[in-house]
Formats: structure tokens, sequence, C-alpha cells
């Protein structure tokens, strides 16, 4: 699936389904500059977009995400 266009980075924000995350932390180690794990492994995310040159990656998180909990999402 390629990436998906981004007009501006800001808006595009990696968003979790709280309801189905399972804390597995793939999404932490493949975007690490953008997701944190709290102290019972769930992800908590940076404050701020995707910037373009990570939107490879992020999209990558959500593809491999065991839990199809993470997913590119707007503001």
């Amino acid at each position: 699936m390629p990436p998906l266009p981004v007009e501006d980075a800001r808006d595009t924000r990696l968003v979790v389904d709280r309801t189905r995350c399972q804390g597995h932390g793939l999404c932490a180690h493949l975007v690490p500059e953008l997701v944190k794990l709290d102290r019972h492994g769930f992800p908590v995310f940076m404050d701020t977009g995707v910037p373009s040159w990570l939107l490879g990656e992020a999209q990558k998180a959500v593809e491999k995400c065991p839990a199809l909990a993470l997913r590119i999402g707007g503001a």
C-alpha cells in the first residue's frame, strides 16, 4: 500500500484505537521519533504531526500493528 498523500504534515498524525491496542510496542520500535511507551508498554504519541520524511515509517508501523489498532489520521 503506498503512503498517503500529505498536503500539510502538521495535520497528519498517528492515532491509536486504545480499545484494540495490546501494548506490543512495535510502533515505538518502528518510529521512535513519534512514539514512546508508557510504564505499562502502551504507546504515547508525540504532540506533533508526522513529518513527510517519516511518513513511510509511520505507514509501515500502521501496516505492522499486530492488533490493527494504529492508523494515520487528521488532527
